[in-house]
């Protein structure tokens, strides 16, 4: 028999040893561990030329000194094989630091493509510190047109008979709502990508009925078993990540994004989310 005090030193080194290797996991593993997250986006009056369509959705890429660029790339390239017709950012292309203009550009060379559109809107990182400087906003914007990637901004794309709505970021105090939906046609198919989730509890939506496609939320990065994300930056706490049904018709997903502020994730993995199109 082993004694009380034993038992307690071997329980001791027993939670040392999974509590290292849970750190280790949520540390090195998991935030790197991509998830292809593939449903069906059922659009109202989807012209026939995009049913069956490939749609990708990637947030939150952070690019900078945080997140390995071979993992963003690595994941770029994943994107790529999946041959979408159209690819989405919606928001926080970056987080702001001295040299992130130049880390951008070299970055920005690998980004996937579709082979129909690439559209975007930025999220709060891209305005800079204190989410304060458009200046950068611009700067990040003409980086990626060069890469081919068109970032809206309280405007509307057409793509071959589909409706593009793009709103600039809430807690930049760039969300114009009204100016970029007063641009569509509710007889015709359409969609909105806005990168905070809490834009939906916002007024100014009139009479769109559609999906909109967010980011923001990193999914929390951290979830306790049976518990809610502690961290979430929403004052909607509904809003974590997934399919989330809205009044007047509107529904919205929450993609919970590739990269992240501190390298650690807990039961949320990193996400890039294949959309294949169908007429609702």
């Amino acid at each position: 028999m082993i004694s009380r005090r034993q038992f307690l030193k071997a329980l001791g080194v027993a939670s040392g040893l999974v509590g290292s290797g849970l750190g280790m996991y949520t540390w090195r593993w998991e935030p790197h561990w991509l998830e292809i997250v593939e449903r069906r986006l059922p659009v109202a009056n989807l012209p026939d030329r995009w049913r069956g369509t490939r749609l990708v959705q990637l947030s939150d890429l952070h690019i900078g000194p945080r997140v390995d660029d071979s993992y963003l790339i690595h994941t770029f390239e994943t994107v790529r094989n999946l041959a979408p017709d159209i690819v989405v950012y919606t928001g926080d292309f970056i987080s702001y630091e001295g040299d992130t203009f130049a880390h951008a550009r070299r970055m920005f060379a690998h980004l996937p493509l579709g082979s129909r559109a690439t559209l975007g809107v930025f999220g709060n990182h891209d305005y800079g510190p204190a989410w304060a400087h458009p200046e950068v906003a611009d700067r990040i914007a003409a980086l990626a047109a060069l890469a081919g990637v068109r970032v809206l901004r309280n405007e509307v794309a057409e793509v071959d008979g589909l409706q593009v709505a793009g709103l600039d970021d809430l807690w930049a105090n760039r969300f114009e709502p009204m100016q970029a939906l007063a641009g569509l046609d509710p007889r015709r198919a359409s969609l909105v990508l806005s990168h905070n989730p809490d834009t939906v509890d916002e007024p100014g939506w009139g009479e769109y009925a559609g999906w909109i496609l967010s980011g923001h939320t990193h999914g929390g990065q951290c979830k306790p078993p049976f518990l809610p994300p502690p961290l979430l930056p929403v004052r909607n706490r509904r809003y974590i990540s997934g399919e989330v049904e809205l009044s007047e018709g509107r529904r919205m997903y929450i993609n919970r994004g590739v990269g992240y502020l501190l390298r650690v994730r807990f039961d949320v993995r990193p996400e890039v989310t294949l959309f294949h199109l169908d007429r609702a």
